[in-house]
């Protein structure tokens, strides 16, 4: 039975129209290989091969959303004045996302991280430097309110929010309250993404962290069913969320509702081919954001959001998924633990 309900759900999924606000970046990927070592310096030099473009940060969970919603996505974020911006427009533009409202500020920086790798002619490629540009200072108030200006628009053309929050600057209070309250009288879903300050996040629909953060902000290890509870009714309390998605990794995922009263386990469904986890997070947001806003309950709506993350980790990078893999992959049985 629920096989069936998860299929009629994952198929509304490419109506469903998403707003996602955050910290979004770009992932530049220089590949090179080994020449020689340096005489200016103990360094090796690379001979440039390729460059890539990945849509990291924020930018990955709306990449996900694109996929699998024929680009009904939109994106609301800063980017600087320097050449990064167009190379994050462009990727944005490749993906099929709407990239209108990016609001620029000459004075910060766009999120960039740059991974250097290279390989010898029979190794494996091997990441050597990441060099990091960003702003972590606070928005200027004229940003600011260019970026609620934007949130006042394009909130009534989307189904439901992402704030995904990589503290990185961009998510303030007054961009919380004005998303939560504007969702509030449109009734529209709102799901934050964030790895501290959850207490920031008041009367929201649901939240995605994962179990380290979770740990770290309630105080306790999350070992047993009763301390997830008490982790869910604590944050609960704090932020009034009608339910809260905990990733735990190999553990697979945890769910509570009704202020951390009703809990529910999913496993892993694919422990096998494991390569590389990076951006699985955002794709649990994503899927889980999706099925939330197409009728799906929590727990349904984190079992898709888990078979998309067991293809995505199966692919190098900041990977994606489609409607017809995730139909695919739906496991024959699900065993559940309450």
């Amino acid at each position: 039975m629920i096989k069936g309900k998860l299929e009629k759900i994952i198929t509304k999924l490419k109506d469903i129209k998403i707003l996602v606000i955050g910290d979004l970046a770009l992932d530049e990927m220089i590949y090179g290989a080994t020449e020689r070592i340096s005489r200016e310096a103990p360094v090796l030099i690379l001979q440039h091969t390729h460059t890539q473009y990945i849509l990291g940060g924020a930018s990955n969970a709306a990449h996900n959303v694109s996929r699998i919603n024929d680009g009904k996505v939109s994106v609301i974020g800063i980017i600087g004045e320097d050449y990064q911006a167009q190379d994050l427009k462009n990727a944005f533009k490749e993906a099929n996302i709407d990239c209108s409202s990016l609001i620029v500020d000459k004075n910060r920086k766009t999120i960039t991280k740059t991974r250097i790798s290279g390989s010898c002619s029979h190794s494996i490629t091997q990441q050597i430097v990441r060099i990091d540009r960003q702003t972590k200072e606070a928005l200027s108030k004229e940003t600011e309110t260019k970026v609620l200006n934007a949130i006042e628009e394009l909130i009534p053309k989307h189904d439901a929010i992402i704030l995904s929050d990589y503290h990185i600057g961009t998510i303030t209070d007054n961009i919380i309250q004005k998303v939560v309250e504007l969702s509030k009288k449109l009734n529209k879903i709102v799901i934050v993404d964030a790895q501290k300050n959850l207490e920031r996040y008041k009367n929201i629909t649901s939240m995605t962290p994962n179990l380290p953060d979770t740990q770290k902000h309630v105080g306790f290890s999350l070992k047993t069913k009763e301390d997830f509870k008490k982790a869910g009714e604590i944050i609960t309390r704090q932020t009034n969320t009608k339910s809260i998605l905990i990733t735990c990794g190999s553990e697979g995922m945890v769910v509570l509702e009704d202020q951390g009263k009703k809990y529910t386990h999913i496993p892993v469904f694919n422990k096998a081919e494991v390569f590389d986890v990076t951006g699985a997070g955002d794709t649990v947001t994503a899927l889980y954001t999706l099925s939330l806003a197409a009728g799906a309950t929590p727990v349904e709506a984190a079992i898709i959001g888990n078979i998309a993350a067991g293809i995505v980790i199966k692919q190098f990078g900041c990977a994606t998924t489609s409607i017809e893999e995730i139909l695919n992959f739906i496991p024959k049985e699900i065993e559940l633990e309450y």
